[in-house]
């Protein structure tokens, strides 16, 4: 998480959407950089506008414009299925020995086991009441992402190559991505109302 105080705006951290890379490139000009513990690098919409926004916006007297990205669903648990098959990863949360095929099917399952308990973006970034992300923007429009920071922080924005997950096959069988369209139904929901 990222907060810019001069210019009223925070920045949450979605994970596996270039929030490293963001970090890494913008952490020099923010008030506040939370990279470490992952809780807390990766606070949800629910506890920002819980916890955090009310403070911030008690301390300025003002109020801040809460921006995130999302990526498209089966590309996110693509990016975590590939981020997992590195050679250091937990044994428990590894994915080295499996498809993405039952990876996909291991999130979809209730209980997840650990190697596919991830999360939900939808559940990131939606509020349980109120209000949510002001300026919610596609990862894979992350140059209107830039532009927008640009335009805010009245200077050039240049992303470095962090935290790439390695390449890797993520093909699904139809009763899979159909299995995954029906759980992942809000997430896909809210990445359709995205328009940049």
């Amino acid at each position: 998480m990222l907060v810019f105080w001069d210019q009223r705006l925070a920045f949450l951290a979605t994970p596996k959407t270039g929030s490293t890379a963001i970090a890494a490139a913008l952490e020099s000009l923010a008030a506040v950089s939370i990279q470490r513990p992952p809780l807390l690098k990766h606070t949800t919409v629910h506890r920002y506008r819980r916890f955090v926004g009310p403070y911030l916006e008690a301390a300025s007297k003002d109020s801040f414009t809460l921006v995130a990205l999302m990526r498209e669903p089966r590309d996110w648990l693509g990016s975590w299925y590939r981020f997992r098959q590195r050679e250091e990863t937990d044994p428990d949360r590894s994915t080295a020995a499996m498809s993405f095929d039952d990876f996909v099917r291991a999130w979809c399952s209730d209980p997840r086991p650990p190697f596919a308990d991830v999360g939900s973006q939808a559940r990131f970034l939606r509020p349980r009441q109120g209000v949510g992300v002001d300026r919610l923007f596609r990862y894979e429009e992350i140059d209107r992402f830039v532009a927008f920071l640009e335009d805010r922080l009245d200077c050039e924005v240049i992303l470095p190559l962090l935290n790439v997950s390695p390449k890797g096959a993520t093909d699904l069988s139809p009763a899979t991505e159909a299995l995954l369209q029906e759980v992942a139904a809000e997430d896909f929901a809210l990445y359709r109302t995205l328009t940049g």
